[in-house]
C-alpha cells in the first residue's frame, strides 16, 4: 500500500457547489439553438466534455451518419456565453467540507490537483471567483502554499472524463509516478469511470453533489462519501494502516 501523494478532485458539484446552474445554462443552450433535450439526459452526461456532450445529443436528434458539427458550434457557443455570464455575475462558492479537507492536505504535503469538464476560461473564471487561481502560473501549476497545486480543463487533454487523460495528466505535471499514490473523487458516473480507467488507489464518489448515492451506486468505487468532510479520516486511516 503507497501512502496517498495526489487528491484528483472534480470540481462543480465536488468542489465549487452546484445549483443546478450548469444543467439549467446547458438546456437554455439547447432550447435557444433547436436541440430537443430533456433533464434527465442532461443530468445523465454531467462531468463529460460540454462540447461532447453536443455532439452525441445532435447525433441522437439527427442520426449518427449526420454531420453535426454546424449545429455543435452554434450550441456549444450559446452554451459558453450563458455559463460564462452566469459565473462571472453570481460567482461560486465552495462546498461542504472543502476549504478544511484542502487544508489538511496540504497540510500533509499531499497535493491537490482540480479536474473539470468545463473548457479553460469558464474554468478561470469560477477559481478566480473562489480565490483559488492565486499562485497558478501560466500552466495553471501552483505551489505547496497555494490553494490547490494544479487546474486540468477539458480542452487542455485530447479526451476527457471517462478516459483517464485528466489524472494522468495531473500525475505527470506534479510528479507522480505510481497511479497507486492517488486519490481521485467526484459527483458523476464519469468521475469515478475515469479514476477506474487510470487505476487510482481509491475511487471514490461524492452523494451530496449532482448524484444521489442510489444514481452513483452501480458505477465503479472504493467508497461513496456523504461529503467531502469524510474524506481527510478515510486519508489518515490509511495513512495509519501503511505505518503500523
Amino acid at each position: 500500500m503507497q501512502p496517498i501523494e495526489l487528491v484528483v478532485f472534480d470540481m462543480a458539484g465536488t468542489t465549487v457547489t452546484d445549483h443546478h446552474e450548469v444543467e439549467r445554462c446547458f438546456a437554455e443552450a439547447a432550447n435557444e439553438t433547436g436541440l430537443s433535450v430533456s433533464d434527465e439526459r442532461i443530468l445523465a452526461m454531467q462531468g463529460l466534455s460540454k462540447r461532447y456532450v453536443f455532439e452525441t445529443l445532435w447525433k441522437e436528434q439527427l442520426g449518427n451518419e449526420t454531420d453535426v458539427t454546424p449545429q455543435v458550434d452554434v450550441s456549444y457557443d450559446a452554451f459558453r456565453r450563458i455559463l460564462e455570464n452566469h459565473y462571472r455575475t453570481h460567482g461560486a462558492t465552495p462546498t461542504e467540507g472543502c476549504l478544511e479537507t484542502f487544508a489538511y492536505l496540504r497540510e500533509r504535503g499531499i497535493a491537490i490537483a482540480l479536474t473539470t469538464g468545463f473548457y479553460r476560461v469558464v474554468t478561470d473564471i469560477i477559481l478566480e471567483k473562489l480565490g483559488w487561481l492565486n499562485g497558478l502560473n501560466d500552466q495553471r501549476i501552483g505551489s505547496p502554499d497555494s490553494m490547490i497545486q494544479l487546474s486540468i480543463a477539458s480542452d487542455e487533454v485530447e479526451r476527457g472524463r471517462p478516459y483517464p487523460q485528466m489524472i494522468e495528466k495531473a500525475m505527470h505535471m506534479l510528479g507522480v509516478s505510481d497511479p497507486k499514490a492517488v486519490v481521485n473523487l467526484g459527483d458523476t458516473p464519469s468521475d469515478l469511470l475515469s479514476g477506474r480507467a487510470a487505476g487510482v488507489a481509491l475511487n471514490l464518489g461524492l452523494t451530496n453533489g449532482t448524484h444521489s448515492r442510489e444514481q452513483l451506486e452501480a458505477y465503479p468505487h472504493d467508497r461513496l462519501l456523504a461529503s467531502l468532510k469524510e474524506l481527510p479520516a478515510l486519508v489518515s486511516s490509511r495513512t495509519e494502516t501503511i505505518n503500523a
